[in-house]
């Protein structure tokens, strides 16, 4: 079982998060955001990832501290999960589609962090008082700190909360086909013996 637990305190959040890469997709989320939330529990159940995460911020300031440092701890916490990544698919790539939207998704945990975002979402696109345009900070804290490079597009869609859906979905479903352990894989999958 590949399992890490990271906590990271600052004036701003309190996050602690526990993670099993091999898990069966149960989780128990509580970052005071029910938005993001929702999004992550759809990330788990689709990726078989089974996650703790209790998470406080300023949330009376905005979302963004919050949305931000949790991008930042799941990322630490996918890294150090992975530890040697010896054996690992390393890419992964998954459409889904929620009703009208579609989202894509597609990794390579490379050791080299890179965020390609390419979502528009409608215009009047708040989902209560969430801002979407804070999925794109939550992916950009992730891969800084996964090491890992994603490229994130919605070629269309109408409803802003079925895009933002979709692509934590094709997120969980994409990881959890780059983190499989291919038996036939001896080593780091690359060329060069290394990743980064």
């Amino acid at each position: 079982m590949r399992k890490a637990k990271v906590d990271r305190k600052t004036k701003e959040t309190d996050i602690k998060l526990t993670l099993n890469l091999d898990g069966k997709g149960k989780y128990t989320i509580d970052t005071s955001i029910p938005f993001i939330d929702h999004m992550l529990s759809l990330m788990c159940r689709h990726g078989l990832f089974d996650m703790k995460i209790k998470a406080k911020g300023d949330i009376d300031v905005d979302y963004h501290h919050t949305v931000e440092d949790i991008g930042i701890v799941f990322g630490k916490t996918v890294k150090q999960a992975l530890a040697n990544m010896k054996g690992i698919s390393r890419y992964g790539q998954a459409s889904v589609p929620m009703d009208e939207a579609l989202a894509s998704v597609s990794l390579d945990i490379s050791g080299r962090p890179y965020l390609v975002y390419k979502v528009e979402f409608p215009k009047r696109s708040k989902i209560k008082n969430f801002d979407p345009d804070l999925i794109e900070d939550f992916l950009q804290a992730f891969v800084s700190n996964s090491g890992i490079t994603l490229h994130v597009e919605s070629p269309y869609g109408r409803n802003t909360h079925h895009i933002i859906e979709a692509i934590f979905k094709a997120l969980g479903r994409a990881l959890k086909h780059a983190v499989a352990i291919d038996p036939r894989v001896k080593g780091v999958p690359s060329t060069k013996k290394c990743l980064g």
